[in-house]
């Protein structure tokens, strides 16, 4: 007999967040790079610990290989509702808050997994439906909006289906909040569904899934959260001829560009061990550097 998966099952040894109901197809769909040589098809969840787990990993592809590859963000709907899961666990919520503390020392990435007990989200739609709207005021807003809402659930214990956080995260991020509104309760919604037809399309099962394809719609399926090397390998796989780039490490270039990282991404980025950066980043704090948001299980560190 078929059981449903655990409550939003996340596996720390494969890195994946598994969806409700998984459908393998083969259908053919073309997901080739177009704007550059190469493209990550990236399916996410704003709600995904696995996808938070990856971030510092993209940070520093992004930095060193940023004029070779384009990202494009699709939303996955990783929890539709409790029901989804078949209701068997009453405990539904509180499994999740268990598994998130274990994902964030695991990913050594703040998450603070008591949201799950005290506002539960019904569903990680809305987030992912204003997600679409975002994208609707340009691809830079969007991903800054992204990052916002992450750091919002991840460390500030806000639910991100409640209307008044996404908001407040559109206002924080420079978007149209009106126009967000009208967006998200219309255009958008369709636009999300187009991006769950995908997912299904291409037999995605689970987050994070990237698709790497180079022009010619040659692909490496990079599955679940992996180390870095992983997604440089993909990339130089199909394209052999991009050259590794150099970046400025100092934490004056790094705030420049990432106005918010948790200790790993700072870590990750500027080659240091996580232990080290820990220390560095606070000695930074206390001479008036760099700011400092602090959550339950870590810092988020703040450009000045």
């Amino acid at each position: 007999m078929e059981t449903k998966p655990t409550i939003m099952h996340c596996d720390m040894e494969t890195g994946v967040c598994e969806m409700p109901v998984a459908q393998e197809t083969t259908e053919e769909t073309n997901i080739a790079a177009a704007q550059k040589p190469i493209k990550l098809l990236y399916f996410t969840d704003p709600i995904c610990s696995s996808c938070w787990g990856i971030d510092p990993q993209l940070k520093k592809l992004a930095l060193e290989y940023g004029p070779y590859f384009e990202v494009e963000y699709r939303m996955g709907g990783l929890l539709p509702s409790w029901e989804a899961y078949g209701g068997r666990d009453v405990n539904g919520p509180a499994s999740v808050a268990q598994h998130w503390e274990e994902a964030g020392a695991y990913y050594e990435m703040p998450i603070d997994g008591d949201l799950w007990l005290e506002d539960p989200l019904p569903s990680s739609y809305p987030p992912s439906i204003a997600f679409k709207a975002a994208q609707l005021q340009g691809e830079d807003k969007a991903v800054k909006f992204l990052r916002r809402i992450k750091e919002m659930i991840f460390l500030e214990k806000k639910n991100i289906a409640r209307w008044e956080n996404l908001a407040l995260a559109a206002e924080q991020t420079g978007l149209d909040v009106a126009q967000l509104k009208s967006d998200f309760e219309g255009k958008a919604v369709t636009l999300f569904q187009e991006d769950l037809a995908l997912a299904r399309q291409l037999g995605v099962r689970g987050f994070p899934t990237i698709f790497v394809s180079d022009q010619n719609d040659n692909r490496v399926l990079v599955y679940g959260s992996r180390p870095y090397e992983q997604y440089e390998q993909a990339l130089l796989q199909l394209h052999p001829e991009a050259k590794k780039q150099v970046y400025e490490t100092a934490y004056t270039s790094v705030f420049a560009k990432y106005s918010t990282l948790t200790t790993k991404e700072f870590a990750v980025i500027s080659g240091m061990k996580t232990g080290e950066a820990e220390v560095y980043l606070q000695n930074l704090h206390a001479q008036g550097k760099i700011g400092k948001y602090t959550s339950k299980n870590g810092a988020l560190w703040l450009k000045q």
